[in-house]
Formats: structure tokens, sequence, C-alpha cells
């Protein structure tokens, strides 16, 4: 037989796409349409039903950037339609090949009764099947005119990303208002060409299944006739049938495929637009389950939830329905899909409180998956969350972008720094936005990597970011996929269920232990600096107003803020969002962050103060309370605790160097600073020994060209290092501090366009070099950093994350290693040799890269760098303009203690207050490695003191937690303050009003104290 494959093959292609999709729609006729466009911000759904149009015509432009109009559009079904399946075709002039960012619209009825959403691959809405002959048709559409940031020519600077400059030329044309005639036989036909169509792209050219597909799709080509689809589409449909009824191998890959659209909370639109966004999305997904039985839709992030119950009740109300009837799907248990590098201990496991508190209050639903498809990496500590938690499993994707290495897993355990392990899946579809495409589906079964000991995967099905979900063609290609011979076998089912059956068909897969690294979007832990300054304030600041609340409340009586708390722990989590918190949003996003921070930081100061100042007692005679929020003593203050201020130490100098520079001094430190305003010598008295290597310099900025190949807010290349400028060129070297206390050198640069200031701070007492860094920054795609060199041999270090530390290795012997050329720490870095170590400590920073090399004298000089600014021009293309203020540390001689005590001290500042009482600690902890991330009363505002606590150090600590008040019961609980099991745990026993602690490395423990 001759090959005509490619004929065949290439014919199908054609007569699809300019004859049957078509026919779909065989009749029509045009709609009536009026626009009225709401001034300003988007106003709520009564006052645009209500409002008054003005007639446009199909062609017509509409729609400035960020702007919404009111569609009315109204029409009559022929008296000749009666009987048939009538649609209405309202194209708003979308772009389908760029789902869910563009323009969308959201279909009311008169009455306000949400119908469906509008979206570039989902544009009918369905008026009557059978439709009534003479029936009146009258909807409204919503229609928000949101510009396409990420175009045809991507990552090219625009303005259109803030209301302020994105001007208001309009941006779309009307393209289609029609009725017509919605023909069921030829949709069905263009749904088996399809599938048939794309398996046979997948299948092998020397089997027999490809061929009996191409003979069979020969056939209906055949019966078809080109002149009459609508006629003859049911005798074509009858040669596939055979051929779509051959049962899939035995041994086929088995997808479970979930309903699904991935929405950012905020990325290429603000966040008033994702409630919108949501809505829509919602609307389509409840309609879609009413029509299709078999379908399941999961949705995350608790807080889209919370969107749109507050602002569009008509659609939750729907949604409420549809979970009560158990196929739309909470899913996750976090109140957004998060970064996890970033966020802070506490803020992390608050992610998860809230979530699952809110699926659980809202509709009964307990979360035991964690959901984060697209997440840019994992942090080590994030296991023992999950599990402290109450959740199981973890599903992500996002990995599968890494730049060079293949992870080699798509299921298996994933062990966190204190040994938890997490059943996670990969899904090998390699998306969140699956359309069940046949090269999708082949893709995941020939991908899967365990194969032979697994045979299922998931796959996340729907357009997301305002694609409008999963449609109708999805479900109809699902359902042949279901038992398909040459396919993975798919079908549609809940996260719970995949999970469940994934793990007892794989009971012991294998084992991943520590981060989950992204090789990619580095550049994350630095874009948009006031973005992650405000977060880790924030975090600090929840946590000294729980704190010093609790006390307050426990020692005088003062009402507790529980409303308000709950609140700014909300606004918090949700702005560490995953593309708000890595700083990959447009302008209007992170202009709202940094406003939105600045009043967190307002009222969280407001409830300290208020707390603070009900404990230290009258202010008569001009004392001072100092109230150190840390978790070890410092300057003779205890942890969580007030004292009268006493008088401070001295022992601090600055002198002039022979050379032009200055020597500061305190006795346990000497520093040199040579005239270019360098770190020459940090000279640790103590162990007689010097912090940097010969000759280098330390505290040295450094300014890199950074022009990615793409994802410039995202990315930064490798190649960035080839190019280094040393910012050593000196404005001013001065003294700026010569006192008992503390003694300080400023030091002024200039360099491009921008200015540095700095002051270096040596104070009484102790052992840490602290620097202050102001930045004028106004350079374009440039990256700084602050490079300090260290006379450390070392082949690992340690990073501070979630709940413990974790350790990278300081070389680059395998692919592996040398990618993680950029990585994440919290509040420190530490390096250490057997008998000494140096920690470098953050207020506010997160990038960092280490390096090593080797010296002509032999020795080892590994190099801490900490990423301070960027300028990439995509998405917004101001990033980081302006002034900056940093702060960062020194920390020599420091073991992994000190590094954790100094780093907590950079973050939370003393403060003082007017005052004449000691304030005792709320509770306290004899041992150093045990350290309490929250101290608060009980979110059920039944009055007892939670107070949760983890190991820092990495090794077994016992410790005696003692409270300033009568405790009659200790519970261990869960993260959301739920007994564990029967409330106790083999580590945790109370006696005589004691709590005895034995913890495990990193180890976390939640304890419930019931006041006596």
């Amino acid at each position: 037989m001759h090959d005509d494959r490619l004929l065949v093959e290439a014919r199908l292609k054609r007569v699809l796409e300019e004859r049957i999709r078509p026919a779909v729609y065989p009749e029509s006729v045009p709609l009536a349409v009026t626009i009225w466009t709401a001034p300003g911000e988007p106003v709520p759904v009564a006052e645009g039903l209500a409002a008054t149009g003005i007639p446009i015509a199909v062609g017509d432009q509409w729609g400035a950037p960020w702007g919404t109009s009111w569609l009315t559009v109204s029409g009559t079904v022929p008296a000749a339609w009666a009987g048939r399946t009538v649609e209405a075709l309202l194209d708003l002039g979308f772009d389908p090949n760029r789902s869910g960012f563009q323009c969308e619209g959201l279909v009311y009825r008169p009455d306000g009764t949400p119908v469906k959403g509008l979206h570039p691959r989902n544009q009918w809405v369905r008026i009557g099947a059978p439709a009534a002959g003479g029936e009146q048709v009258l909807l409204h559409v919503e229609a928000a005119s949101n510009p396409m940031i990420l175009d045809y020519q991507p990552f090219r600077p625009t303005d259109l990303g803030d209301l302020a400059t994105a001007g208001d030329k309009p941006l779309y044309r009307l393209e289609r208002m029609d009725l017509a005639v919605f023909d069921t036989t030829v949709w069905e036909l263009v749904q088996d060409l399809e599938v048939l169509g794309e398996l046979l792209a997948e299948l092998p050219t020397d089997g027999a299944r490809r061929w009996n597909i191409v003979r069979a799709v020969d056939r209906a080509l055949d019966v078809l006739d080109l002149q009459d689809v609508n006629a003859t589409a049911a005798a074509a449909r009858e040669q596939l049938a055979e051929v779509l009824a051959a049962p899939a191998e035995p041994s086929a890959h088995r997808i479970s495929a979930v309903g699904h659209a991935h929405i950012d909370s905020a990325w290429l639109w603000p966040l008033r637009e994702t409630v919108r966004k949501v809505a829509r999305t919602t609307a389509n997904m409840t309609a879609l389950l009413r029509a299709e039985p078999e379908f399941v839709y999961a949705m995350s992030q608790a807080q889209q939830y919370a969107w749109v119950k507050e602002h569009r009740p008509e659609v939750y109300a729907l949604v409420k329905q549809a979970v009560a009837e158990g196929r739309f799907v909470p899913a996750g248990g976090m109140w957004v899909e998060s970064d996890t590098n970033m966020p802070g201990s506490e803020a992390m496991a608050r992610q998860f409180v809230h979530g699952k508190r809110f699926f659980l209050e809202e509709f009964g639903v307990e979360n035991e998956e964690a959901w984060l498809p697209d997440t840019f990496g994992f942090a080590g500590g994030l296991p023992q969350i999950i599990k402290a938690a109450g959740s199981k499993w973890l599903l992500t994707q996002k990995i599968s972008w890494s730049q060079v290495n293949r992870f080699p897993h798509h299921t298996f355990q994933w062990e966190g720094i204190d040994g938890t392990r997490i059943f996670t899946h990969f899904p090998p579809v390699d998306t969140y936005n699956c359309a069940m495409l046949g090269r999708e589906v082949a893709h995941a079964a020939r991908n899967f990597k365990d194969k032979g000991r697994a045979s299922r995967s998931l796959a996340p099905t729907g357009y997301g970011d305002g694609g409008g979900g999963t449609t109708r063609e999805m479900i109809a290609k699902a359902a042949r996929l279901r038992d398909l011979e040459g396919s993975a076998v798919v079908r549609w089912q809940r996260p719970a269920d995949f999970f469940a059956e994934a793990q007892a068909e794989y009971p012991e897969p294998p084992v991943w232990v520590g981060e989950l690294y992204l090789e990619l979007h580095r550049a994350t832990l630095t874009s948009q600096a006031r973005t992650k300054q405000g977060n880790r304030r924030s975090e600090h600041l929840l946590y000294e107003a729980e704190l010093w609340s609790a006390t307050a409340a426990v020692r005088a009586g003062l009402p507790y803020p529980h409303e308000e708390l709950d609140r700014l722990w909300k606004t918090v989590l949700l702005h560490q969002f995953h593309d708000i918190l890595p700083g990959s949003s447009i302008a209007w996003v992170h202009r709202e962050a940094e406003a939105t921070y600045a009043a967190v930081t307002a009222e969280l100061s407001a409830i300290v103060d208020r707390a603070q100042r009900a404990l230290a007692g009258d202010p008569a005679g001009g004392r001072e309370v100092v109230f150190n929020a840390a978790p070890h003593a410092r300057a003779g203050v205890p942890a969580r605790s007030g004292r009268v201020a006493a008088g401070t130490g001295g022992g601090c100098s600055v002198t002039g160097a022979p050379d032009g520079g200055w020597l500061l001094d305190n006795g346990l430190l000497r520093v040199r600073v040579d005239a270019r305003g360098l770190v020459v010598s940090v000279y640790d008295v103590a162990a007689d020994r010097e912090a940097l290597p010969p000759g280098a310099a330390a505290n040295l900025l450094q300014l890199h060209p950074d022009f990615p190949n793409k994802w410039d807010a995202w990315d930064v290349d490798q190649f960035y290092r080839n190019t280094v400028v040393d910012l050593t060129g000196l404005d001013e070297l001065a003294v700026a501090a010569d006192g008992p206390g503390a003694v300080a050198v400023r030091v002024v640069r200039s360099f491009g366009a921008s200015r540095v200031v700095q002051t270096l701070t040596l104070a009484a007492g102790g052992n840490r070099l602290d620097v202050e860094t102001e930045v004028d920054w106004h350079e374009r795609e440039k990256f700084l950093k602050a490079a300090f060199p260290l006379d450390v041999h070392t082949d690992r270090y340690a990073a501070e994350t979630q709940f413990g530390h974790l350790f990278r290795p300081t070389h680059t012997n395998t692919s592996w290693e040398a990618a993680k050329f950029e990585a994440c720490n919290h509040r420190f870095v530490h390096l250490q040799e057997p008998d000494w170590g140096v920690a470098l400590v953050t207020g506010s920073t997160y990038g960092h890269d280490v390096t090593r090399t080797v010296r002509p004298d032999g020795g080892t000089t590994t190099t801490v760098r900490l990423s301070l600014l960027r300028a990439p021009r995509f998405p917004d293309p101001h990033t980081d303009q302006g002034l900056h203020r940093f702060s960062y540390a020194l920390v020599p001689g420091a073991r992994i203690g000190d590094a954790v005590r100094e780093g907590y001290g950079v973050n939370l500042p003393e403060r003082r207050v007017p005052g004449g009482a000691d304030v005792a600690a709320l509770i306290s902890l004899d041992a150093e490695a045990v350290v309490a991330s929250a101290v608060k009363l009980a979110d059920d505002r039944g009055g007892d003191v939670v107070v949760r606590v983890y190991e820092s150090h990495g090794g077994r600590a016992s410790a005696r937690l003692t409270a300033s008040f009568d405790v009659a019961a200790v519970t261990v609980c869960d993260l959301l303050e739920r007994p564990l099991g029967t409330g106790t745990a083999p580590g945790v026993e109370l006696a005589d009003g004691v709590v005895h602690l034995r913890l495990r490395p990193f180890e976390l423990v939640t304890l419930r104290l019931r006041q006596g």
C-alpha cells in the first residue's frame, strides 16, 4: 500500500479548520449592543446593570487600559430556530492565542444573576436547548479592558502596567455579537477529529494503530459533504466510531484530570482585577459543573474565595452550592499560593493556619494537600510546616522549568531539614494549564519517570489567569480519552482521591532530601526591594504585636486585638503571593504594596506601643523601660521582657590610620577602614584571628550588568558575573559617631546616576560590625551586590530558612551545585571551621551568592555577597528606582547559635517606652537553642497562651519553659491550635508548673498553655 499518511493528515487539518469548525454555528443573526463606560474604577454590579448605554457596533473600538465597560446585548430568537440549540456569541475582541492576558467579561441576567465568564476561548452563552422561537434575549456584560502586558514581543518595557501611565487609548474592537444556532453533531465531530488527529501525531508511524486512525479519518472525510457539513456530520462520525471505541492497553498510563484555573492573585494586573478574574472563572466553572456530571474542579487560595464572598456574593452563592455537592473542591489549604523561599517561619505557618481555617469554617473541608503549582522553588523547612498543619501531600510542577538539571522523580517523598517526609507529586504533563491536547497527554505518559513502579499522574486542566478555567471542549476530549487505544487513560478526580490512590500504589517511593531548588527565577530574591523590606518588617512587627499584646492581656488585662491581628496577618500573607513578594508584578501592584506595608507598619506599631505602655508603668521621673522582643537576652535585658533603662557601658574608640583611613575598636573587635572607605581588617581579639583574607576588602559594593535572556524581573543569568565594576570611588570618609556606646565611620560614594551613603558602626560590648547602607538608585539593568571575602575554609555554609537552616555547598563539583549560583537566606548566612565561624546577618535582603577560591598562600577565601538591588525594566519599567535603606552586619567568631541570635537582634531592635516598671517575660526558655517563634493568645479567644518553639541549632535540645502565670495544663497542638491526638507528646511534660521539652534537630512544637 502506498504511504498516503501525510496527505490524509494535511487533508484533515484543512477540512477541520476551513469547513467543519465554521459549521458548528451554521446560522446567525446580529444582536443589538449598547455600552456604558464606568468613569473610574469598577462599579458595583447593580450600578452597572442600571446604567444607560449608547449604541456600539461590531468593529467599533472600546476599552481604555484598565477600564470597565458595561455592554447590554439584546435580540430575538428567530421563529425558524424554535426547537434548536441557540447560543449568543460574544467576542469582545479576543486574541485566542493569549488566553487570560487580555480583555474579559462576566455575563449577567437583568436580575443580577451571574451566567458565566467570557474569555478568548470561551465566548458562548447558552440561550436555549431547545430555544423558543420569538424568545427575547437580554444580557449584560461587565467587560474589563485589561491591557496585554505579555505580548507577542515579550519582556519589552511598557507603561501599560500602571493606571497612571497607561493612557486612555482604546485597546479593543468588538468582533462579534450574534445569536447563532449551535449544531451539536458538528461540534461532536470536531472533538472526534481533534482527539484522533492529535493522537495519531503521537503514535509511531510503523504501528497499526496509527494507520487504523488514518484510514478511519480518510473514510469520514470521504462521506462528509463539504458543501453541506451539517447534513453529513452524523455519517462522518459513524466512520470514526470503531477507532474511538478501541480500548486502551491495560498498562496505559493513568491521568487524573482536575479542573483548574491557576489565577495569580496579582501579576500583570492589580489585586482589584484578580477579584473579578476569580468571579468570572468561578461563574464559568459552576455553570460547567451543572452541565457535566463527571467534571471535578479544584480551586486553591482561600483569599480568592474571601474576595468573591465580599465583592461578588451572587457568584459566591453558586460556589458554596457547588462545594456542598462535592465537585467544586477547595484545594491547598493556604491563604494564597505563596512564595515559599522568603516568608519567615511564622508567616509560612500562618499561610496554612488561615487557609485551612477558612475552608473549615466556610465549607467544613479539611485539606490534606498543599497545592503550589507555580511557586519558584521550595524551602527545606516546608515539609514540617505542611505536616504540622495537618496535611500530608504536596503538588507542584514548577521544578520542571529548571534550566540545567532534570529532576529524577515525579512521585517521591520529600524530606525536610528536620526529617519530616511529605508524599510529593510533580505532574509529568509539565503544565498547570493542560488543555487535554494529544501532545500533552502523550508527553505526560512518556515523561513519567516512575514507570514500572507507579502508573498514575495528575493533570491540572484549564486555562488560568483569567482564561476562564476548563472548557467544554476539554471535557469532551477527556471523555474520549477515558479508554482509548494508544492513549493514556483519563478520568476526572479530586486531588485527595488521586493522592490516596497514588500513595497506595507507590508506598515506598524514592526520597529527595533538602530544598527543592528551582534553577530559574533566581532574581526574584532581590527584585522590588521595598516589597521585600515591607514583608520582613511586617513579619517581625506581627511577632512583636502578638507577644506584647499577649503579655499585656495576661499581666494588665488589656484587651487582646484579635480582629486587628487576624486582618493584618491576612494582609501580609496576601502580599507573600508568588508574584508579589518575589517582585515580578507590574508597577501598580508594587506601588500599592508599598503603601499597604506602610499602613501595616503604622497599625502594628500602634498595637505594640499600646501594649508596652500598659506594661511599662508610671512614666514619672523621666525613666524609660527597654523592651527586648528578641528570643535571646541582650544588653542585660532578658528575652521577651522589659527592664528600666540603666547607663550604657563604654570602651569604644575610633582613631585615624596613617593611610587616611580609620581604626574602630571596642575591645572585642578591631576594624580597619582604609582610605578608600573599604574594610580591610576585622580582627577577632578573643580568638586572635583575622576574619578577612590577606589583601582583601570587605563591604565592597560591586556593580554588574544585568540583562537576562528573558523574564527580566525574574531571572539573573550566570553570565552576569562575567563583568563587574568594584565601586571604590570615594566622595567622603569621616567619623560619624565617637561616643562611649558606639563608634562609626561614614562612607559616601557616587557611581553612574546613583549615590550611596554607608555607616559602619561598632557598638560597645558587641562582636558585630553593623553596616547601614542608603542607596539613591537610578541605574538601569544593573545588579548591586555587597561582597564580604572571608578567610574561612569550608565546603558548605548554612543559610537560615523556616524553623532552622539548611546547608549548601561552597563548591561547584556538579551541575546541581553550579546551578545554585544565587540562593535564599532569611536572617543569616553562616560559615564555620571546626573552631571558629563567621556570620553575615541581614535586616531585609534575601538573595546572596557564595564562592570560594584558593589564594597563592594556600589559604581559602570564601566570599559571601549580599544581593541589594536590581533594575529590570519588565514588567515594571521603573523597578527599584529611588531611595533604599539596608542594614546588615558581619559577626566574626560566630557559632551557629550566635548567627541565630544576631539575626533576630538585627530584625527585632529594642524599643524604649516611658515608664518605671520592669516587665517580666510572659514565658522563659532556659536553652539558647530553643527559640519561641510565636507567643500569643489562642485564636479561639479561650484565653489560653499559645507558644510555638523550635530547635534552632540543628542538634538535640532540652529546655524548660517557665511561664509567669500559673499553668494548669499544657496541650501539644497542630498549627491551627487543635490538640494533636491526645494532646501529649513524648518530648513534652508539665511538672510543678514548668514545661519540660526535649526536641529533635529543627523540631517545631506548638504548645497551648491553660492559665490556672
